[in-house]
């Protein structure tokens, strides 16, 4: 793991204890961070959420996030711009979102500015 991704996942992790990160076999890692508290909307209050911090970050950018697959709107429907997908390579199913950075600045941008992104996301339950 680069220096930077370790700093920065130690930070996340003095946010988020019980997140995690593991190594991929194409040189990315996958983050994971239990238990994202959810608000009215969802069927249900809290997902885990799961994203790839890829190949050449800081300046590769993470790009979508993936929720529990049994994740859904509280009338049943399937979120905005959401599918199932497997999360690469080609593990267990989770509730994929397509959903990317409008802006990201490599100097000053970190892990938790990516969990912020998807925590807003979350916020709005559509």
């Amino acid at each position: 793991m680069t220096s930077i991704i370790n700093q920065q996942f130690e930070n996340l992790k003095s946010c988020y204890q019980s997140a995690s990160i593991v190594p991929l076999a194409d040189g990315s890692f996958q983050v994971t961070i239990p238990g994202i508290t959810l608000p009215d909307g969802w069927t249900k209050s809290d997902t885990t959420i799961k994203f790839i911090v890829p190949i050449g970050y800081p300046m590769a950018r993470p790009d979508c996030f993936w929720a529990d697959v049994d994740l859904k709107l509280t009338n049943g429907g399937i979120p905005l711009n959401s599918n199932i997908n497997a999360i690469p390579p080609g593990q267990e199913n989770y509730l994929w979102f397509s959903w990317h950075l409008e802006t990201w600045n490599p100097n000053t941008d970190n892990l938790l500015t990516y969990i912020n992104v998807i925590k807003r996301r979350l916020h709005e339950p559509r």
